[in-house]
């Protein structure tokens, strides 16, 4: 895999613990779980870091409203936060609340250092101030009289408070970004930092609030009238965690953040206070800053006002949680919006996770069961044809290297496509070398031994490459083939060879049940037969229309323009859950296509492929795409397979 770094840590933003947490908390934080297990696996030095944001006005809101304590309603709220993480599988190594002394001592610290050199000062405000945002804004930032960032109203306050010299450090930042590419990713989002620090003069920040306003915060160390502002305060928390003013040692083991994850919402926050506070303070950038998309409903926010949040709790329950981190993981391409329904969910787990991945495991385990006598057959070649073996393994570890590139490159949708392809590859396989009908004849152990092997290896590597998105279910079929409950070792990944010859196996069951889905069938009314006109005959050529009895003529089927055609580009149309737009050569020119396939097939897997499309169909828009033919795919149930032709073919071939 790639060069190993010296070192890793991955933080997630501190969420607020005003309310419970919902399918954006459980995103992030599967994500940095799922980035942290890769990284461990390679035997890096890794510090995951999640926690809670605890001050603040929505918190003090929330309290009233409750009728109890700013204290008490973070201390009932974070247990739903650590419970849940309990339930999703979360291996983070430390959890803050910035409600712990040793964050508020180092806040304090940091304020007075800043204070003392002249980098915070006190004045008096005129402004605009979001209670849900927890900031100001002025007059021209407004958009229709609210909040640019929420849409919510505002309201105007004037009050003495204390500021940080943000807008010092505007010429610096715009330089840092420009000369560090990697610092704000993906790049889209650089750039939009850059358009707002180079359209706007950048304003101090205010970074208290007067305890006759709001008393819940941390207390200014140079003025006991005011508390902390919760941006400031919370943003700390990636340095407080690990030492910085406490720990020398640690806080240079572990900063700079190899990688902070945020929402996109949050993306200002992050990547021009963060930056410019720590510049201010004389402390390293962090390597990178990732902004991931929304959760969508349909082309919908997930917002608790419109009642379409996810709970997390409900998925869990409902179809377990290796099976909702491994949606999360997959669904979403880094950086763009995703949409969330549970048609979407149980449509990839069947797909994905029951028919190929499940199936493939029950295939493998059922014959070295029946063959083997139940246990990992021999590995020693013969003197037989191994070639599809060889493919098959060649392939297998073509996709490990490639993991490892493509998780640094936070495509982490892509990485689990492809191991997913190389499931698919396994079951093709199997096919075609046909254990069964090498049993039939007598003189074909051994090739039914290596053949089984082959492909219980390539099994072993695809359960290894899929642990940290489901550590769950990939012990239990490692476990299935005969290697205990041990956790895999990434170096040792490409090694052929690794399961020992004649360990039992056993048969975990249906590592995922097939979900099926009840149809609703609507009854319609009985419509009495309406009376057709009769037509008047053409001559000179025959109808277009099917006969009665629902056949078509000969020359209906010679106007459909079949031809072969190869897949150039794909990707997924944004807010279309089931829709990808591919790019196509048909031999004698390239078209555009809109294929309803997102479900079966990921982008990645479909370029390359030699597909079958119908040439000669009129174009036509789909969510406002333009789609020139059709391709065919076969399916059975919620199974779907593209037709693809036999052989070497190239594009254009006409398809008889």
């Amino acid at each position: 895999m790639s060069e190993k770094p010296s070192k890793y840590y991955v933080t997630t933003p501190i969420y607020y613990v005003n309310d419970k947490p919902h399918i954006g908390h459980s995103y992030t934080t599967i994500l940095a779980d799922v980035l942290a297990s890769y990284h461990r696996l390679l035997g890096i030095p890794t510090h995951f870091l999640t926690g809670t944001d605890e001050h603040g006005q929505k918190v003090q809101q929330a309290a009233d409203a409750n009728g109890i304590t700013p204290q008490e309603q973070c201390d009932q709220t974070v247990v739903r936060f650590q419970e849940l993480w309990k339930r999703l599988e979360i291996q983070n190594d430390d959890f803050i609340r910035t409600t712990e002394e040793r964050h508020k001592t180092v806040v304090q610290q940091t304020l007075q250092e800043l204070f003392d050199r002249d980098e915070i000062y006190k004045a008096e405000y005129e402004g605009w101030y979001c209670v849900g945002c927890e900031r100001f804004f002025t007059e021209k930032d407004l958009t229709e009289g609210n909040c640019p960032e929420c849409g919510r109203p505002v309201d105007k306050i004037i009050e003495s408070n204390y500021f940080f010299r943000m807008s010092k450090y505007q010429d610096w930042l715009i330089d840092y970004i420009e000369t560090h590419p990697d610092f704000i990713q993906p790049s889209f989002r650089a750039n939009e930092t850059l358009g707002f620090l180079k359209n706007k003069e950048l304003q101090d920040l205010c970074i208290s609030r007067p305890k006759s306003r709001l008393a819940w915060g941390i207390e200014l160390p140079f003025d006991s009238d005011f508390v902390t502002y919760v941006w400031f305060d919370a943003l700390i928390n990636y340095i407080s965690a690990v030492g910085y003013k406490s720990d020398e040692e640690q806080f240079n083991k572990w900063w700079p953040a190899s990688c902070q994850l945020i929402g996109k919402d949050i993306l200002t926050t992050h990547t021009v206070y963060w930056p410019t506070m720590l510049k201010a303070m004389n402390v390293a950038m962090p390597e990178s800053i990732f902004a991931h998309g929304w959760w969508l409903t349909g082309r919908t926010k997930m917002s608790k006002s419109l009642g379409n949040v996810v709970n997390p709790m409900d998925m869990i329950d409902s179809y377990g949680v290796d099976a909702f981190r491994y949606f999360l993981i997959a669904e979403m391409t880094l950086g763009q919006d995703a949409s969330f329904t549970e048609e979407a969910f149980v449509k990839r787990y069947n797909a994905d996770l029951a028919n190929d991945l499940g199936n493939v495991t029950n295939r493998v385990l059922n014959m070295i069961s029946r063959y083997c006598d139940n246990k990992v057959p021999a590995s020693a070649k013969g003197d037989f044809d191994t070639g599809l073996e060889d493919a098959l393994w060649k392939e297998t570890v073509e996709v490990a290297d490639e993991m490892g590139p493509m998780i640094g490159n936070m495509k982490l949708d892509a990485s689990v496509g492809l191991v997913m392809t190389a499931v698919r590859k396994i079951n093709v396989y199997l096919q075609e070398r046909a254990p069964w009908s090498l049993a039939k004849e007598e003189g074909n152990e051994a090739r039914i031994a290596y053949c089984l092997y082959t492909a219980a290896e390539c099994l072993r590597v695809c359960a290894a490459l899929l642990f940290p998105v489901m550590p769950e279910k990939m012990l239990a079929l490692r476990t299935a083939l005969g290697m205990g409950d041990a956790k895999p070792q990434l170096d040792k990944l490409t090694q052929f060879g690794v399961l020992t010859a004649g360990s039992e196996i056993s048969q975990p069951g249906a590592l995922f049940p097939r979900i099926e889905v009840e149809k609703k069938e609507e009854k319609k009314p009985a419509e009495k037969p309406k009376k057709q006109k009769q037509q008047p005959k053409k001559s000179g050529g025959t109808t277009p229309s099917s006969s009665a009895d629902g056949l078509i003529t000969f020359d209906q089927v010679m106007a459909v323009n079949l031809k072969t055609a190869v897949v150039l580009e794909a990707e997924k149309i944004e807010g279309a859950d089931k829709l990808l737009k591919l790019q196509i050569d048909l031999g004698d020119e390239k078209r555009q296509l809109v294929a309803g396939i997102a479900l079966h097939y990921t982008p990645e897997e479909l370029v390359g492929k030699t597909i079958v499309v119908v040439a000669n169909l009129k174009p036509a828009k789909l969510r406002g795409v333009k789609s020139e033919g059709m391709l065919l795919a076969a399916s059975i149930g919620d199974d779907l397979r593209l037709v693809t032709v036999e052989g070497e073919l190239g594009p254009g071939a006409a398809v008889k």
